[in-house]
Order: structure tokens, then C-alpha cells, then sequence
């Protein structure tokens, strides 16, 4: 059905019905009018189909350009299915109607009479049933048949015809101020988006953002503008033209209306497309030598271009009609249009280079190294696509193959680190490679072959050694100026960060020794806070804090580097702000990497302040945005997030596909901190489910116990877990060591959360006269409560040793506490170990308890059986392949969940286990 097939038409086919309505008990008539495009005959087409289901008879025409000047062309179309009933008008009527139609020969009739005869025979159609006249393009409506079927129109009154036109908003008819007017408007942004995702789900959200921005939720456009895209545009795996090309339809849309205009007008408009601001000054000085400015006017009257009351710019009343000015305009012209724009933006160099480009015809080596400036600054604040644009266009100028080369490397180094163009970045580095074959030692080259390999299947040590090989070449003293320099700087340290060894290192801090004081300050933040933040980030901790506090007016990059720094030191909150600025203007640009990047971090941010539906829905769009552009590099960072959500939740079976999926893809390429990461997704969730001997296997995988292993920042994710793990599996040394480590270290200098844990750490391991006062002071830290998972599971642990001493009534406020906050965050298997060591203080039955039966796995229940029979916790273990530490473990968790204190209970509690 047409009509339910309209999006976010509902309003407009509720006037229609309406219409409808009120013309068949007793005559009506609409004009519909809106901009080309906007859906006007969509709702004709959607009247027709309703009218004609109610019984009524549809008679249809539109007006043609062509036979504009064919007098009664249009009535023609109207009334020639009505050549039946004409036998029924009087002989006057009749021949008038027969002559002006051209069905018969003879002298005209007058107007007046031709009129009536088509308003009498209309009336005649429509005793047998309702008769609905639809108009479509009534401007191209011939003028003789306009002034009859308007003198129709406006004579219904009594009977059952319908009268329902469409014309172009601004267009001059026959019918301007006689009829009723409905506006058309465009479509919401919601039905607008709804429109193009259902007919092309393919566009990512970058794509579909220009889209829906050039289109302004013009139905024709929001349709035609992604057909004109190649499948790589469409998936936002190329890059988009700065000015989307126009389909024929499109094209249609306006092609006449700004044909029309007088030459001298034509060209203010191209000055204006190209200018692109709208500043009447520059728009005046660019066309002083040819044109006044006063030559907009025909434009205005025609509504392509208005002036702006609050700003005082020139806009174009739609973006089409910009896109139609520059595809109608010739080289030469468009040439001259830049020149002559270039020439009065002398203040401004970047725009004024830009247009210089544009206008050159062949080498010019001063405009391409004003372009590669250019580039370099749009790069900065983050106009990437722009940047690799001035860069193609400035190697394209390049006189000597050597610049064409490096220029093109350059490229392709923006388009792997922050558009994440792929196919592009390896085009452009094939084509620069055939006029400088040494390219390879160059520091883009090398920059933009590393990421290339590590999207693919190249491995830590290979790109590691192509880096060493490319600074090797460089003379000394670097400079901090560099950006190929710093470009190398940034990919070094990934690679060291993702390869997780220490002998990845001394490279890069080569490189930073070697600048001294001139190394960038944001770069030495990071990384003092993020190689090694256990033994380096206590003193950079202040200058980190005041540049959080800077960011809001930072670029992208410093804005990522900051809080990237601030991910190992617990400061991520504070850069909230700035990372939704940087997600974003990511995705409505071609920042696709920053944007991730980004996006990951906040990821984190919501995972570990407890926000973890919020952390799950940036997961699953930095993993969309990751498998679109082929960056399996960034998409383990959106699995890890993904299974740590899944682990605090009890999703275990995720938990496995997601770090399965991790592994595999890194083990091969060495990249050992996707390893670790899986690492703490497996050992959250083995503590969560109680597995405490595979938790402690997990853990120091990441970091042995008694050691907070060096340039290894996972190991301040799992200090706590790993104590815990060992405590209950009877490693009482391991746990002591390694709760001693965290102190020595001076962890809880760094923030509020790491005072907390290793507080609790020192609580799980010291004497029971000890511990509760560790645990307070654990619970008393300022501003722990911004880490509420972390901060339950403590008060989890404090009221397990209180129950165990028999101090229940402490016991049970904790472990409510716990309870309520595991309940609130979704963890649903930490909720279950608090609810069951608050059953076993003897409270009564808890929120916990209402949500099921108690559990017990497969392998807990054998432990289980057995213990009730009397075996020790060795034999078991010898029956079921454990060890001891591990059937200890299990019974630990067993007890509380069936809320019994000993082994002697067992049996019993089993028995109403099965019942």
C-alpha cells in the first residue's frame, strides 16, 4: 500500500483523508505545495489509491514542461475519460468543450463558456459516484487550461468533486490565493533516518549523518544522493566527495530553475557555492570586476538563495541547489570563480590556498606547499578528510616526484591513523613507492605500513622492526616539530603498549631521552601514566590533572593522548566532555579512528563506574564502526569491553566466545595485551561464579603474585582479584606477597579506587584481629563510592570475614549493602553470593532469593555429594582430577549458598536441594 508506505507522513495523509471526506459528501478542493522532491506527488499517488478504495473515480493529469504553450493541453488530459458523458451537456457546452479539446473543428468558444461547460460536466460525472480531479506540476499547467479548471475548482460547493492539486512552493499559478493551501514539509530527522537505514542499511553512520545533512529530509534526495555512491563510499570504506554528485533525477530538481537565470546571476551563484561561508564582503569584492552583487536578485525572487537576518550571510535555501549551481557550471568558469575568490582572502591563508589549488592547472610548487601547510593544520584540530584531500591535490602540483611521493605517503599516513581508509592509505603508498623506491625509510612510510600489517596479518615484532629500521635513518638531533616525528612517536608507543614486553621499549624511550626538555609534554604524560604506571605515574599525577582540566577547548588528539593517560591513573570521568566532543565530530566527519578511540574509552569509563548498559552500547558501536572500516585492530578493544560486561553479569558463555575471539586473532601476532585482557574477563568471571582456582590461574597470567609485573598496566585491573583468588584457594604466601607488593608500590597514590583495593587486599590476608580495621579503612576512602562494583565487592569481602567471626549483625549491613548495589548494577552473580551469605547470618529471604531456586553447577553438586558422604576435600579432588585448594574453594561457596555453616548439614540441605 502506497499510503502506509509513506514515513513520517501520518500528519499530511490525516489532512488528505479529511479532504477526501468532505469532498465526497458535498465537493472540496487542496492545493498541496512544497519544494521539489519533497514527496507532493507521493501523496497524490497515496490520494489516488485512497479514493479510489472508497469507490470514487480518479481523473488525473500533470503539466509538461513541453506543452506549456499548447492551450487546453492540460483540460484534455482532465476530461478526455469523461468523452461518454458529454452527450449529456447541452449542444453549446458540448462544442465548446469538443473545440477547445480539439476533438472537433470550429471557432473557439469564449472563455467563460468553456468554464461552465467543463464545471457542468464535471458536476454530470459525478452523480453515479464521487469523482476526485488530481493536478500534479501545476506550474507547467497550460495557462488556458489553469484559468478553466481553477474557475472549477472554486465552484464545488454542493457537489461530490474533489479537486487536489500539487505545485512547487513559490511557484506563480492560476490558483494563488483560491484554494487551500497545505504545506508539504520535509521529513523529521527521525523519519528521515528511518527512510534511508530502511532502504539502505548498508550506509554507516558517517555516511548516513551526510546524507541526511546534504538532503535535508527531502525524500528524492534522501533516496537518489546514497545511489550515487560506490559500495566503498556507502561503508564508509572511501572517502566521500566533498560535494556528493547528483543523480539525474536530482539534477532535474533545479537544473531549470537556475538555467533560467541571467548569466551575470549564474556566477554569483558559483562564487557563492565555492565560497561556501556566505560572506557578502568577500562574494562583493571577488565579483567587482565582472558583476554587482545586486545581480542576486533574480535568484532571490526565484527562493534559491535568501539572506540571513540574524548573520547577514548568503545561504541557498537548500544544499541541492548548491550541488546543481556547481554541476551546471563549466571548468573554465569554476576556475575563474577560485581565482577571483583567492585573490581577497589574503588574511585568511588556509582558504585562500584551498582555492588556489582548485584553480591551478598544472605544477606550481608554491600552491602545493601552501596546500601540505594547510593539511598539516587541518590534521591538528581534526579535518581529516580535508587534510588528505589538500595533500592529494598539493602531491598532484608537486613538480619534483620526490614531493609527490612524500606528500602521497603523508596521506596515506592520515588515512590508516584517523579516517581509517585502508584500501586508500595502501593505493596511495603503492603509487609513491614507484617514484621513490626508498620510500620504506621514511617515517609516514613506515607509520602507515605498521598499521596496515597490524589490520591485517602482520605481527608485533615485524612492525616493531620496520619502526626501529625507519628512525634508524633519521639524523640527529630529532625535532619535536616533526609531525612525521611525533606521527612515529604515537605508532611506537601502541606497539609497545599492544606487544605488553618490556624489551619493546628502549626504542622509544630512546627517541624521548633524545629530545630532553623538547619532548611534547602530553606525550611524556602519557607515557610516564600508561607504559608503566606503577612505577612512573605517582609524579606526573598533578600536570595530568591540570591538563584534564584543560581539555575542553583541546584538539582531538591531545584530548586523546590525555585520557588515554588518565586510563591506568582512574581519571577518565573527568574527561567525559571532551570525549563525547571528540565521538561526536568523529562521526558526523571522517575521524573514524579518533572517534573509536574515543568511544572506547568512554566504553571503559561507564564499565568501571558502574554504567554498564551504557558501557555495552558504546562496545557494540566501536565494534560496528571497527568491522566497517576492516580494523580488527581496534575491534579486540570492543570484544574486551564486551566480555568484561559479560563477566560481571554472569554471562559466561559470552565471556568464552568473546576472549576465544580475542586470543585468537592476537596470539599469533603477539599482541599480548589483547591476551591480558582476556585474562581479566576470565577471572572476573571465575570469581564471580566461584571458580576461585581458575580466578587465580587468570590473574597471574597477568601478573605473578608478590610482583606488579613492569611495563604490564593490566596489573592494575586485577591486584584485588588476584588476592582474593589466592585466599580462597588456600595460597595464603602468594596472597600476602602480593597484598604487600601493592603497598610497597604505593598504589594507593595514584587514586581513590587503587587505596581502596589495596586496603581490602591487606584486610583479605591479615590476621582476623586485624582485618576489619583494614576493611573500614578500606570503605572509608574518599571518593571510593565512584567505583560501586568495586567498592560492593569490598563491603562482599568485609562481610564475609564478619560473618565468619560471628559478628552478624555488622555482617548483614555490609553484605545488604553489597547486595543492593550488585542488584542495581545487573551483576546477578555477585548478587547471589551476597544473598546467600546474608542467608547464612539467618536473615530472612532477600531480593536475591525471590529471583530463583539455588544453583548449583554440575561440578558443585559432585563436590558436594561427595563431601556429604564423608570424603575429605584430598579424595574428592583425586575423584574428580581437582585439587584440594580447588574442592576448598567450591565447598566455600557452596555453604553460604545453601545456607548452611557445615559439612554435617550438607546431606540435609541437598535433600531439599532435589525436592
Amino acid at each position: 500500500m502506497i499510503a502506509t508506505a509513506l514515513a513520517g507522513r501520518d500528519g499530511d495523509l490525516g489532512v488528505i483523508r479529511s479532504f477526501l471526506d468532505q469532498a465526497s459528501a458535498g465537493g472540496a478542493a487542496l492545493l498541496l505545495t512544497g519544494e521539489p522532491g519533497v514527496g507532493k506527488t507521493a501523496l497524490l499517488d497515496a490520494a489516488q489509491e485512497q479514493a479510489m478504495a472508497a469507490g470514487v473515480r480518479v481523473l488525473r493529469a500533470a503539466g509538461a514542461q513541453f506543452e506549456a504553450d499548447v492551450s487546453f493541453s492540460g483540460l484534455n488530459q482532465v476530461l478526455l475519460p469523461l468523452g461518454a458523458e458529454l452527450a449529456g451537456l447541452s449542444a453549446m457546452q458540448r462544442e465548446a468543450l469538443e473545440v477547445a479539446q480539439g476533438l472537433t473543428a470550429g471557432p473557439p468558444s469564449d472563455r467563460l463558456v468553456v468554464s461552465n461547460a467543463a464545471l457542468a460536466l464535471l458536476r454530470q460525472a459525478a452523480v453515479a459516484r464521487p469523482l476526485l480531479v488530481i493536478l500534479d506540476d501545476l506550474p507547467w499547467l497550460d495557462r488556458a487550461s489553469s484559468l478553466v479548471l481553477g474557475f472549477a475548482a472554486r465552484r464545488l460547493g454542493g457537489t461530490r468533486v474533489g479537486f487536489l492539486a500539487a505545485a512547487r512552493a513559490g511557484a506563480e499559478t492560476c490558483f494563488d490565493g483560491s484554494l487551500p493551501v497545505h504545506e508539504v514539509r520535509p521529513l523529521d530527522g527521525t523519519a528521515a533516518a528511518g527512510l534511508v537505514s530502511t532502504r539502505f542499511p548498508e550506509l554507516a553512520p558517517g555516511v548516513l549523518r551526510r546524507v541526511l545533512a546534504e538532503a535535508q529530509g527531502n525524500p528524492l534526495a534522501l533516496l537518489e544522493l546514497p545511489m550515487t555512491l560506490d559500495d566503498p563510499q556507502r561503508r564508509a570504506r572511501a572517502a566521500l566527495p566533498s560535494n556528493l554528485p547528483l543523480s539525474r533525477r536530482l539534477r532535474a530538481l533545479f537544473t531549470a530553475q537556475v538555467s533560467d537565470l541571467p548569466e551575470a546571476t549564474r556566477y554569483l551563484l558559483l562564487l557563492a557555492a565555492l565560497e561556501g561561508t556566505g560572506d557578502l564582503a568577500v562574494l562583493q569584492a571577488a565579483s567587482a570586476a565582472r558583476r554587482e552583487i545586486d545581480d542576486l536578485a533574480p535568484a532571490e525572487r526565484a527562493g534559491l538563495v535568501h539572506v540571513e537576518e540574524e548573520t547577514g550571510r548568503l545561504a541557498f535555501r537548500h544544499p541541492l541547489i548548491r550541488s546543481t549551481v556547481l554541476q551546471l557550471s563549466v571548468s573554465e568558469d569554476v576556475r575563474r570563480a577560485h581565482r577571483a575568490l583567492a585573490a581577497q582572502l589574503g588574511d585568511r591563508p588556509e582558504r585562500r590556498a584551498w582555492h588556489l589549488g582548485s584553480a591551478a592547472l598544472g605544477p606550481d610548487q608554491e600552491v602545493a606547499g601552501l596546500l601540505e601547510r594547510i593539511a598539516r593544520e587541518m590534521s591538528r584540530r581534526g579535518d581529516a578528510a580535508d587534510a588528505v584531500a589538500a595533500l592529494l591535490r598539493s602531491a598532484q602540483l608537486s613538480p619534483r616526484g620526490t614531493d609527490r611521493s612524500l606528500r602521497l605517503v603523508e596521506a596515506a599516513c592520515l588515512s590508516v591513523t584517523v579516517t581509517g581508509e585502508l584500501p586508500r592509505a595502501r593505493r596511495l603508498l603503492a603509487d609513491a613507492r614507484q617514484a621513490m623506491p626508498e620510500l620504506d625509510r621514511s617515517l609516514y612510510a613506515s607509520v602507515a605500513a605498521c598499521h596496515l600489517l597490524l589490520n591485517s596479518d602482520g605481527g608485533i615484532d615485524a612492525v616493531h622492526g620496520l619502526l626501529v629500521s625507519a628512525i634508524s635513518g633519521m639524523t640527529r638531533p630529532y625535532d619535536a616539530s616533526d609531525p612525521a616525528l611525533m606521527a612515529w612517536l604515537h605508532t611506537m608507543f601502541m606497539v609497545c603498549s599492544f606487544g605488553g614486553r618490556p624489551e619493546l621499549w628502549p626504542p622509544f624511550a630512546e627517541v624521548i631521552t633524545s629530545l630532553g626538555p623538547r619532548v611534547p609534554a602530553d606525550l611524556d604524560l602519557l607515557a610516564r601514566t600508561y607504559a608503566d604506571p606503577v612505577r612512573s605515574a605517582v609524579p606526573a599525577l598533578d600536570p595530568l590533572d591540570a591538563a584534564i582540566s584543560g581539555l575542553a577547548e583541546a584538539d582531538h588528539w591531545r584530548i586523546l593522548i590525555i585520557s588515554s593517560a588518565a586510563v591506568y591513573t582512574d581519571r577518565l570521568a573527568g574527561c567525559r566532555a571532551a570525549l563525547r566532543r571528540v565521538a561526536s565530530e568523529g562521526r558526523d566527519g571522517s575521524a573514524v579512528l579518533p572517534a573509536i578511540s574515543a568511544l572506547t574509552l568512554l566504553s571503559l569509563d561507564a564499565f568501571m563506574t558502574g554504567g554498564w548498559d551504557e558501557a555495552q552500547r558504546l562496545a557494540g558501536e566501536c565494534l560496528d564502526a571497527a568491522q566497517a572500516h576492516g580494523l580488527p585492530l581496534r575491534a579486540w578493544m570492543a570484544y574486551d569491553l564486551q566480555a568484561l560486561v559479560a563477566a560481571v553479569r554472569g554471562d559466561y558463555d559470552a565471556v568464552r566466545e568473546l576472549t576465544g575471539q580475542m586470543i585468537r586473532w592476537a596470539l599469533p601476532r603477539g599482541i599480548v595485551q589483547a591476551q591480558l585482557a582476556a585474562h581479566q574477563a576470565g577471572a572476573l568471571a571465575a570469581l564471580g561464579r566461584g571458580d576461585f582456582e581458575e580466578a587465580y590461574q587468570e590473574a597471574v597470567a597477568i601478573s605473578p603474585p608478590g610482583i606488579l609485573a613492569s611495563h604490564v598496566p593490566y596489573a592494575l585491573r586485577v591486584p584485588m582479584d588476584l588476592v582474593e583468588a589466592a585466599v580462597r584457594t588456600g595460597r595464603h604466601r602468594e596472597a600476602a606477597a602480593h597484598a604487600a607488593a601493592m603497598r610497597q608500590a604505593g598504589l594507593g597514590r595514584i587514586s581513590p579506587r587503587l587505596t581502596m583495593l589495596t586496603n581490602a587486599s591487606a584486610a583479605l590476608t591479615a590476621p582476623v584481629g586485624q582485618a576489619g580495621q583494614l576493611f573500614a579503612a578500606a570503605l572509608a576512602v574518599p571518593g571510593a563510592d565512584r567505583w560501586p562494583f568495586d567498592r560492593a565487592r569490598v563491603q562482599l569481602a568485609y562481610g564475609e570475614q564478619l560473618r565468619r567471626v560471628r559478628a552478624t549483625t555488622e555482617a548483614r549491613a555490609h553484605l545488604s549493602a553489597a547486595l543492593t548495589t550488585f542488584e542495581a548494577l545487573g551483576a546477578r552473580p555477585w548478587a547471589l553470593r551476597a544473598g546467600n551469605e546474608l542467608r547464612a547470618t539467618g536473615l530472612a529471604a532477600t531480593r536475591a532469593d525471590s529471583q530463583g531456586a539455588v544453583m548449583l553447577t554440575a561440578q558443585e553438586h559432585q563436590v558436594a555429594t561427595l563431601a556429604a558422604a564423608g570424603l575429605t576435600n584430598k579424595q574428592i579432588g583425586e575423584r574428580l582430577y581437582l585439587s584440594h585448594r580447588t574442592v576448598a574453594a567450591h565447598l566455600y561457596q557452596i555453604f553460604p549458598r545453601l545456607g548452611i555453616t557445615s559439612r554435617a548439614a550438607l546431606r540435609d540441605a541437598l535433600t531439599d536441594l532435589a525436592s
